[in-house]
């Protein structure tokens, strides 16, 4: 009995640990469902910009309050939980505060996350606030709809659960230590807990259930928190170092080609080239199943990448000139939809072993043409993101389908795409008529 604590925390340790990485094979498995893009090159320039960017938040600061209190629940999220290293020692063995040997060292740090955890605390509040009663217009969009709300407010209802008990837990540790329980080493340092440790109990029994209750809570917390992020938009706090090393780091604007229409183009330009060739035993023709993209399959890696990515913030949608006239558009939107959409082909995999035609896709089924045709390309959600997704490159995949595959351009883009052809400009003039406007001049 007396080692049943430390068995019963083993399981919890490799139950919730098990399933968090169980969740996280998925996730992976979902995202290399993508076509192949090679982001390999220029290393140290993605090193440098997942240091700024995921670690140092540098696109932040462009709204500097949420930026600083941002800031503070990262910092404290990171620091806080180093901790919880000896959490697990201590679980695991029956120690109590096992890296109190550090000395002064241990009681600045333990100091230091006291202070951390009440600014948490604060600032968690302030989010809460501007969420639910200031009622910011940007987190309440259409597409905010009853889950999403609700998962933004659960991780911070999580935050000031867990800090809370970390607090108290610490709290009642004081007291037994002040009161020299047997097993409370006397370590760590409280700015914070010290005033609340006078409100509890001076009973050691009391104390004791108190601190073991919490440190229970507190644990358990962690791990629910832990594989709590595979359902939620928070998984960023995790996939949001990969997602910046993989970024896009071509100039803003810059459009890819499609290699297997450049490829036909210098056919159609060559002399020498047969059209109605077949290729020679043992040759691969570079002939893809699609033009652009229809589904999730049909997008690169990174971009699936960037659909759990989406922290559903919504400065993208904020600053999309398209959504502030009133168009269908949300670039949130687009990421939402995509990773729905890909969570979706993920469980008909689950359930089938390999994916079977479910009658539905990511155009029309979950992304409209109209929201595709109602972006400019000005890439102001691009510039916006403060982890670097690109909603842009998966709306011009979709247009690409829809222009080559189903012709399905809007009117004025196709007027305009037969003036090229016929006149070799956008406008409906005869090329012999071009120069006329100097004669009227």
């Amino acid at each position: 009995m007396h080692y049943l604590p430390n068995v019963l925390f083993a399981i919890l340790l490799i139950a919730g640990f098990a399933f968090f990485i169980i969740n996280f094979r998925k996730i992976v498995r979902n995202i290399k469902l993508g076509k192949p893009l090679d982001r390999s090159d220029q290393k140290g320039k993605r090193w440098k910009n997942m240091a700024l960017v995921a670690f140092g938040q540098s696109k932040m600061i462009r709204r500097p309050f949420p930026a600083i209190l941002h800031f503070i629940v990262y910092v404290g999220f990171i620091l806080i939980n180093v901790e919880f290293l000896e959490i697990i020692i201590d679980g695991l063995f029956g120690t109590h505060r096992i890296f109190s040997f550090l000395g002064g060292f241990y009681n600045f740090l333990i100091g230091s996350f006291e202070l951390l955890a009440f600014l948490v605390l604060l600032a968690v509040i302030i989010f809460w606030t501007r969420r639910m009663i200031i009622r910011i217009p940007r987190f309440w969009n259409k597409e905010m709809t009853r889950w999403p709300k609700n998962d933004a407010l659960n991780i911070l209802y999580f935050e000031m659960v867990l800090m809370s008990l970390f607090l108290l837990m610490n709290a009642a540790d004081a007291n037994l230590q002040s009161l020299n329980a047997n097993h409370y080493v006397k370590a760590g340092s409280y700015p914070i807990s010290q005033y609340i440790a006078p409100l509890l109990s001076q009973d050691i029994g009391s104390l004791v259930i108190l601190e073991r209750t919490v440190w229970w809570l507190h644990v358990i917390g962690i791990f629910i928190f832990l594989n709590y992020l595979y359902y939620s938009k928070h998984l960023h706090i995790l996939s949001a170092f990969p997602n910046t090393y993989f970024a896009n780091l071509d100039t803003v604007g810059k459009l890819d080609n499609l290699e297997a229409v450049t490829n036909e183009v210098k056919m159609m330009m060559d002399p020498n080239a047969d059209p109605f060739a077949t290729p020679a035993e043992g040759e691969e023709m570079d002939i893809p199943d699609k033009f652009g993209a229809s589904d999730v399959q049909d997008l690169n890696w990174v971009q699936l990448m960037n659909a759990y990515t989406c922290t559903e913030c919504g400065r993208c949608t904020s600053v999309c000139p398209a959504n502030q006239t009133g168009k269908e558009l949300s670039p949130r939107a687009i990421m939402m939809k995509t990773r729905d959409r890909l969570e979706e082909v993920g469980k008909n995999i689950d359930k089938n072993g390999e994916f079977k035609d479910d009658g539905k896709q990511l155009l029309n089924d979950y992304i409209t043409p109209e929201e595709l045709w109602a972006c400019t390309g000005c890439n102001a959600c691009v510039i916006e993101c403060p982890v670097q997704i690109d909603p842009l490159s998966i709306i011009i995949d979709l247009r690409r389908y829809l222009v080559m595959e189903q012709s399905a351009a809007p009117t004025e883009l196709n007027m305009m795409m037969t003036n090229i052809e016929n006149n070799g400009a956008p406008w409906q003039y005869n090329q012999l008529d071009r120069a006329n406007w100097r004669d009227e001049s």
